[in-house]
């Protein structure tokens, strides 16, 4: 399986005090936003249309450039470096896809690596194991064209060009937007195993909240180009800055609450050795509203927690509960800081 070849993840995103502002605008598209992306992390831009969420996007690779402020990948701001060769650093997925129609996949999976000057021969094995990574065997699809693949296909592919010269930061403009809604969901079920092992700092924008949450180590919302609130899906979902943000996202349902949050935030240790046997088992990969409904389901008193086969503990009412509580009290501190600061 490709895995990345850099040792160390070390590529934030930082925009600081960033704004846009077009020609003849009466106000900026994007107006005075900062906030960090972690390395190695998934941030979700969320908000209405005309938000500023694709402008934020499209300025990280310099396609535009900010009016006032700095945005720095990795520490460096990014008018320090070329433009051509940041782009040619960054993976950049399009709801288009943008493959040439004219090229094989295996062309179009090696393009960047093709103009940074690698040989066919010194990608080949890159190639194959990319398509591997996003469930296209290599030997399947290689020689076939764009237009003998699917939507989703085609957005596999888009993907493993992205990841062809190895970025540390990938950008994903409404990657799923034009897909059916079974395949969607399988692409993100894909973006999220492909993310556990090559662990990329991805900004992606979408207009689904659904997603946004299912996808998202933070998520970032906006309205009319400024910052509204950022912070893990539980806490805008606890303490939602304003009736937007409540709106947007869904607040007052307290299902919601346990729909996008995974179950191995509420693991506990296996209550009694030897007991694996005969008990009720739910996958890691689960959010704690399957956990929830399989417990009542059940009658179970706790569910066997596994990956890939192999318990790694449990999870129990009393855990969910736990957990829900814990969030929400940070959720409510984290807000508290926030209106200080704004105060100050």
């Amino acid at each position: 399986m490709w895995r990345s070849q850099r040792n160390e993840v070390v590529a934030t995103i930082e925009f600081v005090d960033v704004t846009k502002i077009y020609p003849g605008a009466a106000r900026g598209a994007v107006e005075h936003v900062s906030f960090t992306v972690p390395s190695g992390a998934v941030c979700m831009l969320v908000g209405t249309s005309g938000s500023g969420k694709t402008t934020l996007l499209r300025m990280v690779n310099r396609l535009i450039d900010p009016t006032s402020g700095v945005i720095l990948i990795g520490g460096q701001p990014i008018t320090e470096r070329d433009p051509i060769e940041l782009r040619r650093s960054i993976g950049y997925v399009i709801q288009q896809v943008g493959l040439f129609p004219h090229l094989t996949i295996e062309e179009n999976v090696r393009v960047v690596p093709s103009i940074k000057g690698e040989s066919a021969k010194d990608t080949e094995g890159r190639v194959d194991e990319l398509l591997d990574l996003v469930g296209l065997p290599p030997a399947e699809f290689r020689q076939r064209y764009p237009r003998q693949l699917s939507g989703g296909q085609q957005q596999r592919v888009g993907i493993a060009r992205a990841l062809a010269a190895d970025p540390s930061v990938l950008l994903m403009d409404e990657p799923f937007g034009a897909l059916d809604a079974i395949t969607r969901a399988r692409m993100q079920e894909e973006l999220l195993r492909i993310q556990t092992g090559v662990k990329k700092t991805i900004l992606f924008v979408t207009h689904d909240v659904d997603e946004a949450f299912k996808l998202g180590d933070q998520v970032v919302v906006l309205s009319e180009g400024h910052l509204i609130q950022m912070g893990k899906p539980m806490e805008l979902l606890i303490s939602p800055a304003n009736d937007f943000v409540r709106e947007l996202v869904g607040a007052d349902s307290a299902l919601r609450q346990f729909e996008y949050v995974p179950v191995t935030t509420a693991l506990e240790p296996v209550a009694q050795a030897g007991s694996e046997a005969g008990a009720e088992r739910i996958e890691a990969s689960a959010m704690l509203l399957a956990a929830l409904l399989k417990l009542v389901q059940s009658g179970a008193n706790e569910l066997l927690v596994v990956r890939d086969g192999a318990p790694i503990g449990q999870v129990s009412l009393a855990s969910i509960a736990q957990v829900i509580r814990k969030d929400r009290s940070d959720a409510n501190a984290a807000t508290s800081a926030t209106s200080a600061a704004s105060r100050a």
